[in-house]
């Protein structure tokens, strides 16, 4: 990331912000600042309050109470069309009677951009999505990567302050969203236009953020850079919802270890002096492509997972089944979790 978000200027400041609907609360008073440039994700599950929080930011919800700052500009009361930003969504909302280059040209043309800057935008617009040479299509001749692309070229072209995205990716398959999970974030880096990336995928998020904000009950949970989120998660939700993790109970404290941090030693191994090392038996082996989940219970009865990557053949992996093993990690691979009230 170019800077951070004490260096650089707001493009966007939530403070206090607030929705409920009837007893519900969907937002429940969120602080956030995210700077100029930055691809910034709210993650979260279904519920969590991530696309209230876009809507109100984009103009579609008021706020019940807070305030909403766009480039420090108070816009808590202003209808979306007064705002500088634009939504992409999932469904791409494409004109079907439009073609391509109409279509990504709209925006321009309703602000009565003269025809020849307008002509020379949308053709670089193509360019930057790679459509080149499809601008007279429809939208019915195109792939669904196809119309994604388009719907990002419309929405960038205008120029605006900060690009909000609904889950835009979700309509795709695997191997299509994860190719554009890498295009959108190197278009994002050529445009540098903030982003505002909505979505519950956890990959999504940690190939994407520059930082990501953990939501949960209308409240976020952690802030920070990806690495710092899922390498430190702070509370037993963000341990849990982004990626495999261990939460063990020691001396009153609760702490997590990743899969993948945990070693099986070899028979006869021995640790080094700073390893944590627990005992205990394989119940489940687990063949998962480049790697090998481990589910092993440990003689207190807690269940852990290792993960270890397949340098070895495949068959070598299941000759762990039933059998006792060690398990060792060291302490600056476990991290404390805060205990959270809600």
């Amino acid at each position: 990331m170019a800077a951070t978000a004490t260096e650089s200027k707001p493009a966007l400041r939530l403070l206090g912000v607030r929705k409920n609907y009837g007893q519900v609360v969907a937002v429940a008073g969120v602080d956030l600042t995210i700077v100029e440039g930055e691809f910034f994700t709210l993650l979260g599950p279904s519920g969590s309050g991530k696309t209230t929080l876009l809507r109100m930011i984009a103009g579609f919800e008021r706020p019940d109470s807070g305030k909403i700052e766009l480039g420090g500009q108070d816009v808590t009361s202003m209808p979306p069309h007064m705002r500088n930003t634009n939504t992409v969504f999932q469904d791409y909302a494409l004109f079907p009677h439009m073609t391509v280059g109409e279509n990504i040209g709209y925006g321009l043309r309703i602000k009565r951009v003269p025809g020849a800057e307008r002509k020379k935008r949308v053709e670089r617009a193509l360019q930057m999505v790679r459509l080149s040479g499809l601008e007279n299509r429809k939208p019915n001749q195109l792939s669904g990567g196809q119309r994604q692309r388009v719907a990002l070229a419309r929405a960038v072209i205008n120029e605006p302050e900060v690009l909000l995205l609904d889950e835009p990716l979700g309509a795709l398959d695997l191997k299509l969203r994860q190719e554009m999970q890498i295009e959108l974030k190197q278009i994002q880096k050529e445009v540098g236009i903030t982003f505002i990336y909505v979505t519950h995928d956890q990959e999504e998020a940690l190939t994407m953020s520059d930082r990501m904000a953990v939501m949960s009950n209308g409240q976020i949970e952690q802030i920070g850079s990806p690495v710092d989120v899922y390498e430190r998660p702070a509370t037993e939700f963000v341990a849990g919802f982004i990626g495999i993790s261990n939460v063990l109970s020691r001396e009153g404290m609760r702490f997590v270890v990743r899969p993948e941090k945990i070693r099986i030693l070899a028979e006869g191994e021995v640790a080094d002096p700073d390893m944590t090392v627990e005992q205990g038996t394989v119940e489940e082996v687990v063949y998962v492509g480049m790697s090998t989940r481990y589910v092993v219970r440990l003689g207190r009865g807690e269940q852990l997972v290792a993960v270890r990557q397949n340098m070895d053949a495949p068959g070598d992996a299941q000759n762990l089944q039933g059998r006792a093993v060690r398990l060792a990690w060291t302490k600056d691979h476990t991290f404390v979790l805060e205990s959270k009230e809600k």
